[in-house]
């Protein structure tokens, strides 16, 4: 490998000016395949698809008008997928720490409520540029519950060049939703599916925020309509303790066994979180073919409990990564997917393994792709899918010596070796930055429009501020968290 005393920037000789053209024959020293991370291989992009992938003599005999680029001390992988994210929530993020569960009913419902189609479009693209800069090139959004059809944040995505899956929220058990309210929202979600059908980057997606925030008519209803579509149905379901039992309160079942009750459960299903669950509603999910986004940066801030992944992956049920937008790096992620079960199931049972850097991998990118019914287009490099990937620098000590790759991304692998962020086979990022917008312009806009808004919403925090002392920051959070104290809305 060359000297890491190389300058950033500027890897091996290869300029981001070299990255940009309609057609590349990427030579980098691993390739990330399904099968693991190959050496001597290399990868033919074109017209926004991976069209090939060899051996490196083979590739530069097939296709002698393209310049080869040379990547020595490069890995080349596919992007990750965030499975379960919330757009529109990027203002209030710092807010949630040190908060007790089901923060929705004090912080994001109201923050939602008070964002505007320019808000709203400034919250999503701060939220889509910080996970193309962890690594990310697929983000499912779980839908805002601001008013409006989501138009604000599919701009948002297609303006930073993130792949989104679009959600659309469903919701139809507020007090006085009538008959006619519920056709309308059929209808909402009849056009948004239609809108964005065969969209190049824009995926649509149905929502209801929780079971218990949807009739049994609305969630069969908008469960059929993904499955009809293509699409995913999405909600979140047994994550705290607080929500299960009012399930079994209210309904006599739990919230997975509701959503089989309510015929809103199959392979079309995507359900964030499924930390608390029991064998029953295990197989439920296995034999329905739900799939299952697993949060373990949201289990560990604000959770009941961890997703028993390893067990759901060993039944056959599908899983992805979701951030549950906690923070949007993806290979602290990885850390701390595996660290979760590490702790939560790995040391009780003598587990020394919890999957190996193998399995978590392969649930941060195939797995993603699966869960979001997306698998016929993203989350390998292989020819015919879409060029979504990650050039990685591997040149630097951390990743020195190196004896498995596969570990070594799971545990020692950070958001500073991303060197370039491709989408659709178009580089979006350059050194953590992206390179036909100007993202630090954008950023300076910021601060006055969401302390703005943060102060203006009806934010009840439980949790005081970490310093004791008076000073600005103390008092702008004590007018955050004093607002109001009234009762906030479900999801």
């Amino acid at each position: 490998m060359p000297s890491l005393t190389q300058p950033a920037g500027a890897p091996h000789g290869v300029s981001h000016a070299d990255l940009r053209a309609d057609e590349l024959l990427l030579l980098p020293e691993y390739l990330l395949l399904a099968k693991g991370p190959v050496r001597g291989y290399g990868a033919v992009v074109a017209h926004g698809k991976f069209l090939d992938i060899d051996r490196t003599d083979a590739l530069i005999a097939r296709y002698p008008h393209l310049s080869p680029l040379s990547l020595p001390g490069k890995l080349i992988m596919p992007g990750f997928i965030d499975s379960h994210h919330h757009l529109t929530q990027s203002f209030g993020k710092a807010l949630a720490f040190g908060e007790p569960s089901e923060i929705f009913r004090r912080i994001w419902v109201p923050l939602e409520n008070c964002l505007d189609e320019k808000l709203l479009y400034m919250s999503a693209k701060l939220a889509a540029l910080e996970s193309l800069r962890g690594g990310f090139t697929t983000v499912c959004d779980a839908g805002t519950r601001a008013d409006g059809d989501a138009t604000a944040v599919a701009q948002a995505t297609q303006d930073v060049g993130i792949r989104c899956v679009l959600g659309l929220i469903c919701n139809d058990m507020a007090e006085g939703v009538d008959a006619r309210m519920r056709a309308a929202i059929i209808e909402r979600a009849q056009q948004h599916l239609a809108r964005w059908e065969g969209h190049s980057l824009v995926h649509p997606s149905l929502a209801i925020s929780v079971p218990e925030a949807g009739s049994d008519g609305m969630l069969q209803a908008a469960a059929a309509l993904c499955a009809d579509a293509g699409t995913v149905f999405q909600t979140h379901a047994n994550e705290h303790l607080a929500s299960v039992e009012r399930s079994i309160v209210q309904r006599k079942m739990r919230p997975i066994e509701h959503l089989h009750y309510a015929g809103a459960l199959g392979p079309q299903t995507l359900i964030a979180h499924a930390t608390l669950v029991t064998p029953t509603e295990l197989n439920l999910l296995r034999d329905t073919g739900a799939a299952v986004s697993y949060n373990p940066v949201a289990s560990s801030w604000k959770g009941n409990a961890v997703a028993p992944a390893m067990q759901m992956a060993a039944l056959g049920i599908r899983v992805g990564l979701g951030t549950d937008g906690t923070r949007s790096d993806a290979f602290r992620l990885l850390d701390a997917a595996e660290s979760a079960q590490r702790f939560a199931f790995g040391l009780s049972t003598g587990d020394a393994a919890c999957g190996d850097g193998a399995l978590w991998l392969h649930q941060a990118l195939h797995g993603g792709a699966s869960v979001l019914r997306l698998g016929g287009l993203i989350g390998d490099i292989a020819p015919g899918k879409s060029a979504d990937f990650l050039l990685i620098d591997i040149d630097v000590p951390e990743m020195r010596p190196s004896w498995n790759l596969n570990w070594e991304l799971v545990r020692f692998a950070n958001r500073s070796q991303i060197d370039a962020v491709f989408v659709g086979g178009r580089l979006r990022l350059w050194q953590g930055w992206p390179l036909d917008w100007d993202a630090r312009a954008f950023l300076n806009q910021l601060d006055e429009a969401a302390a703005e808004v943060v102060a203006r919403a009806p934010i009840q925090r439980v949790h005081s501020p970490s310093w004791s002392s008076g000073g600005t920051r103390q008092t702008s959070d004590t007018a955050r968290t004093t607002s109001t104290t009234r009762a906030t809305a479900e999801r």
